[in-house]
């Protein structure tokens, strides 16, 4: 009779999807989470660039932080555009000299394990330099 009741299987799928299903969505919002901060990523390094190559051919630097802003609030609609942060730090005058422009921008996690984990929200940004021509 006890050997009965101890080789019953009943509940074992019920407790093994107990203890894997936090796990395995801890991973894909994980996941999730950092595509969306790769993805800001990528386009705050574009955003630099094309601010540092407008700024390369003759633009002033409320353009260029106009340009930036325009262009990385149409892709990160969600959140303010207007905390794209810029800096640009022109060196030598007229043609020979550089431009840099630094673009940062923080994004804020959803997933609230996630950004306990990770802090919230995660700065990224962007540099680039260009000849003025």
């Amino acid at each position: 009779m006890i050997k009965n009741i101890f080789s019953e299987k009943k509940g074992q799928g019920l407790v093994e999807m107990a203890i894997v299903l936090p796990l395995l969505l801890l991973l894909l919002f994980g996941i999730i989470e950092f595509g969306r901060v790769i993805g800001a990523e990528i386009m705050v390094i574009h955003s630099a660039r094309d601010g540092a190559r407008c700024g390369s051919v003759g633009a002033s630097d409320s353009e260029i932080i106009n340009k930036i802003q325009n262009g990385t609030g149409s892709i990160l609609s969600s959140q303010d555009p207007t905390q794209v942060s810029v800096s640009i730090v022109r060196t030598g005058s007229g043609s020979g000299g550089d431009i840099e422009v630094s673009v940062s921008f923080p994004v804020v996690l959803y997933i609230p394990i996630v950004s306990s984990i990770t802090g919230n929200p995660i700065n990224v940004s962007g540099t680039s330099v260009m000849r003025l021509e």
